[in-house]
């Protein structure tokens, strides 16, 4: 059976090439000849799974495929185009983007061309190599051309660029480290948020990745980050740490490689699981000309980052003084508190709690039964316990009057979210028409600075509920979800073309929980008709 398929494998593999060759002589349009061309890839695919492909990932790349569509904050500066919440003239976010500009002066406002580069240092490769191997990483550090490129640009090609994240990196990295090692994954993966944002909590780029782990909206909530008017925990750089702890614990059991679960961060499975069926190998250096141009330099990035942690003393780099508190407390808030209401009466500057509470977009954090976290410096712990009554009721009347409060609260109030993803050719003003909102409420519940916004984009509409659209919570047919006889959860039917890195995406749950309630391992085969138990 394997000879008759990988005979046909070649045979159509053949066809592939001689398409276009085959164009000449009839008088097929170029659309015609790509769509053939298509097909055949696509049947070559299905075959490769019936030879034995172990890995079981969706080859259609969405938005949701991924936590960060293909973007690098630290190489690219110019990246950034807003901070969230209202107060965009503190001058703690004006630290971040005077630094940014900065960088973005030293190698250039686009992402630099590292891998065609030919960075010329006066360290021989043969230090370099030692120096790899003495770091001891959990996950594989190989060395090449294109390797060193990057990180003779971390080490030696942006040095006061390199101290500030140094500097954030001594408050930050031990405390994502500490997230991983929770999960039992690797500490070296809390590189990754200085590739992502270059460790600005305030990062959003122009595809609307928020926070420091870089967070699309749909990636976010399948990953139980909360997100509403008052919050946005893709600001929060702990609890997103922990998303994408989760994410890159998922992506892990998929590949079981870290270089390539490190690559589906940045473009999605599905890209990923492209590369390595049109490289025929699961290594990363083979599909790396595979894979998209802006994933490309992820992974080689991440190296360079690693590297400089371990040696920038070397090169004589500083870490600079960020100001960031050397302890830190927590706190649970049960009613709502504004910031100013701490600030006046503990004596804390504004911008050190919206430092350490990025995720709270109004400077308001919403009391709830279950408690909010706030974090403060140490040094005001006891103020702030010895004066709690005091700070709830000082000038209340004036931060959550009716009106002041509830323009925050009209968004959520009995709305329902809706998502909207950007086609060519919309527009703000379009988009709003068709769902009856303003253009001013769709820049607000987007946080957008611009009245522009791209095809790809997921916006956020919030609409008010009605019986109508309550309704439409059942399964209208179609084999997919069907009500379980009890409990929180329901059975769904694979369909053709299903994976379980799918299903589980689909239903809001870890590919792990997938597996682990259907008694499944990552290397399961499933096929259509089969019931599968998933959350309702």
């Amino acid at each position: 059976m394997k000879r008759i398929l990988t005979f046909t494998l070649i045979l159509l593999g053949s066809l592939l090439v001689t398409v276009p060759a085959f164009s000449q002589n009839t008088k097929k349009s170029k659309k015609e000849l790509l769509k053939e061309n298509e097909q055949l890839r696509k049947t070559i695919d299905s075959l490769l799974n019936l030879l034995g492909e172990e890995i079981e990932v969706s080859d259609t790349t969405t938005v949701g495929d991924t936590i960060n569509p293909g973007t690098n904050g630290f190489l690219n500066p110019e990246f950034y185009e807003t901070t969230p919440g209202e107060n965009q003239d503190t001058l703690l976010t004006l630290w971040y983007l005077q630094r940014q500009a900065a960088m973005a002066k030293t190698i250039g406002e686009d992402t630099p061309d590292i891998e065609n580069a030919n960075y010329k240092s006066d360290i021989p490769d043969e230090v370099y190599i030692e120096n790899i191997k003495k770091m001891n990483s959990y996950i594989p550090v190989p060395y090449n051309s294109i390797v060193r490129n990057f990180i003779i640009l971390y080490t030696e090609k942006m040095p006061k660029r390199a101290s500030n994240i140094l500097g954030l990196s001594t408050y930050y990295l031990p405390i994502f480290e500490n997230i991983f090692d929770s999960y039992g994954l690797p500490k070296e993966l809390s590189a990754m948020a200085i590739i992502e944002s270059a460790l600005n909590p305030f990062a959003v780029s122009r595809a609307n990745a928020k926070g420091m782990w870089q967070f699309i909206y749909s990636a976010a909530r399948q990953y139980d980050l909360n997100i509403d008017s008052y919050v946005d925990e893709r600001f929060d750089p702990e609890k997103s740490c922990d998303a994408a702890a989760r994410y890159l614990r998922d992506a892990y059991q998929i590949f079981g490689d870290w270089a390539l679960a490190i690559s589906s961060y940045n473009c999605g499975s599905g890209n990923v699981n492209k590369a390595i069926r049109r490289a025929g190998s699961k290594e990363f250096w083979d599909i790396y000309p595979y894979l998209p141009k802006e994933t490309r330099g992820y992974v080689p990035s991440f190296i360079g980052a690693l590297y400089l942690l371990k040696y920038y003393k070397n090169y004589n780099i500083v870490p600079e003084k960020v100001g960031m508190p050397p302890h830190v407390d927590t706190f649970m808030i049960h009613k709502n508190l504004h910031f100013e209401q701490i600030s006046e009466v503990v004596g804390i500057p504004l911008d050190e709690i919206r430092q350490l509470n990025p995720q709270y977009l109004h400077d308001i954090i919403p009391g709830t039964s279950q408690g909010m976290i706030l974090r403060l410096p140490y040094n005001y712990t006891v103020p702030f316990v010895d004066n709690e009554k005091t700070i709830y009721s000082y000038k209340d009347s004036i931060y959550f009057n009716p009106i002041v409060y509830n323009k925050y609260k009209e968004a959520q109030s009995d709305s329902r979210i809706i998502y909207h993803k950007v086609r060519k050719g919309q527009t703000l003003t379009s988009i709003a028409k068709r769902y009856g909102v303003t253009t001013a409420q769709l820049k607000k519940w987007n946080r957008l600075g611009k009245n522009s916004v791209k095809p790809g984009e997921t916006l956020a509409i919030y609409r008010k509920e009605s019986s109508a659209s309550q309704s439409t919570t059942k399964s209208s047919g179609g084999g997919s979800k069907t009500p379980a006889t009890g409990g929180n959860y329901g059975t769904y039917t694979v369909k053709a073309g299903d994976t379980l890195y799918g299903i589980a995406k689909k239903h809001n749950m870890s590919l792990n929980d997938l597996l682990k309630i259907n008694g499944l391992t990552t290397k399961s085969k499933i096929h259509a008709g089969k019931k599968l138990k998933v959350k309702k």
